[in-house]
């Protein structure tokens, strides 16, 4: 599974050593020029890059024009087509009208699926996998849907758990295309990756800022990771130069974040 940590710009060159890939959020090209030439210098030298509508941070996908105009000037390994979060019908809506109106876009499609139950997840994901026939099916960390699957008392256990639940089902009922890669969106907690191994193989990345972000915070992961999540979203923390002892604590927490990944806790 490869895995791509956001990170604040002062820290994006030093990613690449502890990024599989590049994550990049096409918001923030409008306002910032040296964190598009990251990325557009990522390509160049032959890393993937994935390209995000930016909805998580700003609660609504990105301008579908400009969008596309950024997409088609950096021309990233894969992008995220704009998603509605959890509304099954206006994904599917976005979806096909995407796929009218730039299908001649570079790059792999990446189709993400939203919904509140589990029926409109299903039928969100078979609209993106068959309708659309996306490159690649993303899968997001916090629908509220989880919450009703696992009733832990502890939220962020309850968005980890009902990950897992609801892929394990998926998969089970025979949606899942098991030959068509699959991203995770974000993560609640750590610990939720060591649940992936033998028959999860067709999950092939993650991105999420969690390990940087509670860095930080200068909260440093236990052996699974954590009990609970901080609720600040990394584009927040963009413009953060890390002190020495929060850099300490974010490699710390970035090392640990693959060995739970790679089941070497």
């Amino acid at each position: 599974m490869l895995i791509s940590h956001e990170c604040p710009i002062s820290m994006l060159e030093d990613s690449r050593v502890f990024n599989d890939y590049d994550y990049a959020l096409v918001h923030l090209f409008e306002t910032n020029p040296e964190y598009y030439e990251f990325f557009k210098h990522s390509l160049y030298i032959g890393r993937n890059v994935i390209l995000d509508n930016s909805i998580f941070e700003l609660g609504e996908s990105f301008d579908a024009d400009r969008f596309a105009f950024w997409i088609d000037k950096l021309q990233p390994t894969d992008y995220i087509i704009p998603d509605a979060l959890e509304n099954s019908l206006q994904t599917q809506l976005n979806a096909i009208e995407w796929k009218k109106r730039y299908s001649n876009l570079p790059g792999n499609k990446i189709g993400v699926v939203q919904g509140k139950t589990y029926q409109e997840l299903v039928d969100c994901y078979r609209c993106l996998d068959k309708q659309i026939n996306v490159d690649k099916i993303a899968i997001s960390f916090d629908y509220s849907y989880y919450l009703e699957v696992s009733k832990h008392p502890n939220k962020w256990m309850g968005y980890t758990i009902g990950r897992v639940q609801t892929l394990t089902r998926l998969l089970s009922d025979g949606y899942i295309n098991t030959k068509k890669p699959h991203h995770l969106l974000g993560c609640s907690l750590p610990i939720e990756f060591m649940f992936y191994g033998e028959g999860f193989e067709w999950i092939s990345s993650l991105d999420t800022s969690n390990p940087i972000v509670h860095g930080i915070l200068n909260k440093r992961y236990a052996d699974y990771g954590l009990d609970s999540k901080e609720s600040i979203k990394l584009v927040n923390l963009i413009n953060n130069v890390p002190l020495s002892f929060q850099r300490e604590v974010i490699d710390y927490n970035i090392t640990k974040f693959r060995s739970i990944v790679n089941k070497n806790v």
